[in-house]
């Protein structure tokens, strides 16, 4: 999964186009095409480079993504037991780790591509789904939807579902048994020593923390 996520995000998003004026749909479609060239030029990223990674990660991807929300859900109602510094902390966390999760992986890119189904939304929407099939030579192609929600700042993921599988919900029960367990300034540890440990050169897990 941790593959198939790295590649997703980092084909999806850019900072070039003005989000707030692009449905989400058409963003989807118009920045996927626009990095994925990016993916099968650069040699340096396909080889796991990890500063044009994390570089290409923090100029492409995180303005796109609403991490105060997706830190929310996968804590879910334990968010309302934190102090504002506690949440800052989580989100902060969450953010870095979920970075770590697909820049570190996101040199497995191997020519997949992206078949967009037409979005089923109305008029004046501001949360939608955009579905997308993800084919891969010699594999079964594989759906994601991206949950967005319409920000004064324009389109805004807050959960990836791939293959029937939300990265919000996958996470939420690690989440809540680390508060169950240590609390949440306990959860804020474990999150910031995996971060320490990826930075330290070891790869990041999506699914377990």
């Amino acid at each position: 999964m941790k593959r198939l996520f790295a590649f997703l995000v980092a084909g999806f998003f850019s900072h070039s186009l003005m989000a707030a004026d692009v449905a989400p749909d058409a963003l989807v479609k118009q920045v996927s095409q626009e990095v994925l060239t990016v993916l099968k030029k650069d040699k340096d990223i396909q080889n796991g480079n990890r500063k044009k990674i994390f570089d290409l990660v923090e100029t492409k991807v995180l303005p796109h993504f609403d991490f105060t929300r997706m830190t929310q859900l996968a804590v879910g109602k334990n968010w309302r037991t934190a102090t504002p510094d506690q949440q800052k902390q989580l989100t902060d966390q969450f953010r870095s780790l979920l970075v770590r999760t697909y820049a570190v992986s996101l040199s497995n890119y191997k020519n997949q591509t992206v078949d967009y189904k037409p979005l089923n939304a109305q008029s004046g929407d501001t949360d939608v789904t955009v579905k997308t099939l993800i084919i891969q030579p010699g594999g079964e192609p594989i759906p994601v939807d991206y949950s967005m929600w319409k920000t004064p700042q324009g389109w805004k993921v807050y959960d990836i579902d791939i293959a029937n599988a939300s990265l919000v919900t996958t996470y939420r029960g690690q989440f809540n048994n680390e508060i169950r367990q240590s609390g949440i300034d306990g959860l804020i540890k474990k999150l910031a020593e995996k971060n320490a440990a990826d930075d330290s050169g070891k790869q990041a897990h999506t699914k377990k923390l």
